[in-house]
């Protein structure tokens, strides 16, 4: 079959106050018409630069393609000019960027968008590429076509924004797509949609796609081939199935080793990638992953032959990262508790209710000794941390001349949970389903309409301002993207020590000291106290913002979704360190995120929430080996497999979750779904049964099995 895309050589670079820097080197593979390429690696390995390389996107005047070819159909597109580029641009090439709200112009109509490329490259009239436009919505997915050619893109969901680029994308039907982490940060459900659509749009006309993702699970089920990226290079290429039954280079096998898988036990040290990907600056020119690895000599200073191995089968051939106990990662079968030990190098400092302060030469001893002795006790008996009792969080929607009230989004609609002590809670469901909602309405950044919170047997639902301040030393909240929830103008001593400044804790000696031991906590080296976030990457950032949770020694923290965004290998760091601290300060955890794999792999029990209320809850293993509600089924049927040799059949979960706004009256699920005996729930009280001990489900009529 002839190459539809061949690149051989790519070197793309950029001028910067560093000067010139190579950020992909050398870069060669071909991807034949139909066939879908998979391209995975860590943030900086250069994947995005080789696609937008490809399209001569790159940011002007300072990034240029270096050198290298780029043959699409035959034709040579580097050094075309900007005339010939927008002919391929939109036409032979669709282009579905990483985010799409940034992607779409806010101040211009969906319609208008679309029928930009159609005026353009297929000569149609304004009238005839509007109700094109209309049809592409309605191929993609979106219903109500006719109405959404004319509204906004802040007017449409994620999902719904990720389709627009899709139609946009696809609008001319192109050899050629690049697709840019379509599916990050969206929910299971939501990714298996646009998985599904592209994979459908792709056969009908017979397409191409470069996939470009760091979820492996989305690779094994979407890919006929994989390419390896790391820092600029290709270290490894390979059929799907090839390269996950028979990992040749370290870094392959690390990657593939440090995703939490459904069937793997629950919480085992994750591995993880020692290191991180240098800056391009530094990149040496031999091997760069031994350059991560502290190796020297001629391993890092002469470049290693890229050779086929097996049919198909190429691989960088650094002896050190292609021999076969090549395995440079924490080994992920261990329990927490025969792995983790605390750091006996230095003294570290509890602040608590009871334990005032504990230091000693040894402090490890004493601190395990009280540790254990609370352990033992919560093993016997599980004691209730928090009690969450019917909670409605409603916001009120303005309207009218006089802003009068004229509706409410029900975003939490009585919902009762509790968290016991040293226990993780994971609480998952789509976006939309009020998880973050709830999440803020416990720790009291949002005052709830009604219901009750009570933490260690205290109701703080309407305590007032100034006696919350001093309880919230008790629970504390880390954030989805630290980036906007840490203060860019604060150091990371600053940040880390403000929590113990309001909460009036030790004098500034005690608390540089209390900086350093949570530095020393979570990672991080000491000097990182006179940095400033934006010297951080995404994972090192989300370390900052739990060691600034961790400051005043809370009970329980709050995770809002902590590790969605960060790569597969950054997240298992991310994860071992939760489970870590856990295991030590006896911490307890609502763990909010929309990765199933994820929550199984940190939580004791798991609840799910679907607009607005609880529909399942029960242990984490019974609820994945035996869901009771069909939601639940949908969201698990949704995980992308992480092995390409178990594939399963099935249909994506359609629609979107309804408005809580307006929600449909009796069983909000079995209405999405159109169940068979959704009118017998009209008129019925849903709320939650135990049907087993320990397992609640909703007692709606038409969604679940008992």
């Amino acid at each position: 079959m002839s190459d539809l895309l061949k690149i051989d050589g790519l070197k793309t670079g950029f001028d910067t106050e560093r000067g010139p820097i190579c950020a992909v080197d050398g870069v060669s593979f071909e991807l034949q018409k139909g066939k879908t390429l998979g391209v995975v690696g860590e943030s900086g390995c250069g994947k995005t630069v080789t696609a937008m390389s490809i399209v001569d996107l790159l940011p002007k005047p300072s990034g240029k393609v270096l050198g290298g070819s780029i043959r699409l159909n035959g034709k040579e597109l580097t050094g075309a000019d900007q005339k010939a580029m927008q002919r391929v641009r939109g036409n032979e090439i669709g282009v579905i960027f990483q985010e799409p709200m940034a992607a779409l112009n806010p101040v211009q109509r969906i319609g208008k968008q679309i029928t930009e490329a159609l005026v353009l490259h297929k000569n149609m009239s304004k009238g005839e590429a509007l109700k094109r436009a209309v049809q592409l919505l309605e191929a993609v997915g979106i219903p109500s076509p006719e109405r959404r050619v004319i509204e906004y893109p802040h007017q449409l969901s994620g999902g719904m924004r990720q389709r627009v680029m899709i139609a946009i994308a696809l609008c001319c039907e192109p050899d050629l797509l690049i697709a840019d982490e379509p599916t990050t940060a969206l929910d299971v459900t939501v990714q298996a949609q646009i998985l599904n659509l592209i994979s459908k749009m792709q056969d009908n006309i017979g397409m191409a796609v470069m996939l470009i993702t760091h979820d492996l699970g989305v690779i094994a089920e979407q890919c006929d081939e994989v390419i390896v990226m790391y820092a600029g290079r290709i270290v490894e290429r390979a059929p799907v199935r090839e390269l996950f039954s028979n990992p040749l280079h370290a870094y392959t096998k690390g990657l593939l080793a440090s995703i939490p898988r459904l069937e793997s036990e629950r919480k085992t040290v994750l591995a993880t990638i020692p290191g991180q990907v240098a800056a391009i600056h530094e990149f040496v020119e031999g091997c760069r992953f031994c350059q991560r690895m502290e190796r020297s000599g001629e391993l890092v200073q002469k470049r290693s032959p890229y050779l086929e191995i097996n049919p198909g089968h190429y691989v960088e051939q650094c002896p050190e990262c292609t021999k076969e106990d090549s395995n440079i990662w924490n080994g992920p079968s261990e329990s927490v508790d025969q792995i983790i030990k605390l750091r006996r190098s230095e003294p570290f400092t509890i602040w608590a209710r009871g334990v005032r302060e504990i230091k000693a030469k040894e402090p490890h001893k004493k601190i395990l000794s009280l540790l254990a002795d609370r352990k033992e006790k919560l093993n016997l008996i599980k004691v209730p941390l928090l009690k969450v009792r019917e909670l409605k969080m409603h916001f009120p929607v303005r309207g009218g001349l006089f802003s009068r009230q004229i509706g409410a989004v029900k975003a939490v609609d009585g919902v009762s949970i509790s968290i016991n002590e040293g226990e993780t809670l994971g609480l998952v469901g789509e976006s939309g389903c009020g998880k973050s909602t709830l999440g803020k309405s416990i720790v009291r950044l949002l005052r709830p309409n009604s219901g009750k919170i009570i933490f260690k047997g205290q109701d703080i639902t309407t305590m007032s301002q100034g006696f919350l301040r001093k309880r919230r030393q008790d629970f504390q909240m880390v954030f989805q993207d630290p980036a906007e929830s840490l203060d860019a103008r604060m150091s990371v001593g600053q940040l880390v020590s403000e929590p113990m400044i309001i909460q009036k804790m030790g004098n500034r000696h005690q608390r540089n000291e209390r900086v350093f031991e949570l530095l020393d906590r979570v990672g991080l080296p000491r000097t990182a106290a006179d940095k400033f976030p934006f010297e951080f990457s995404g994972g090192q950032r989300q370390r900052i913002g739990i060691a600034r949770a961790l400051a005043v020694n809370p009970d329980l923290l709050v995770l809002d979704e902590p590790v969605s965004a960060l790569d597969v290998s950054v997240q298992s760091q991310v994860l071992n360190l939760l489970m870590e601290l856990q295991r030590d300060l006896g911490l307890s955890y609502l763990f909010i995120a929309h990765d199933l794999a994820v929550v199984k792999h940190v939580s004791d029990r798991i609840a799910v929430m679907y607009l607005g209320k609880i529909v399942e809850m029960t242990d984490a293993e019974k609820i994945y080996r035996d869901p009771r509600h069909a939601y639940t089924k949908a969201l698990i049927e949704a995980i992308p497999m992480t092995d390409p040799s178990r594939m399963r059949e099935h249909e994506p979960l359609e629609g979107e979750v309804p408005s809580p706004m307006n929600p449909p009256e009796g069983c909000a699920f079995g209405h999405r779904i159109n169940a068979p005996n959704y009118e017998q729930s009209k008129g019925k009280d849903i709320k939650l049964e135990e049907i087993e001990s320990g397992h609640w489900v909703s007692n709606c009529p038409c969604c679940v099995d008992r």
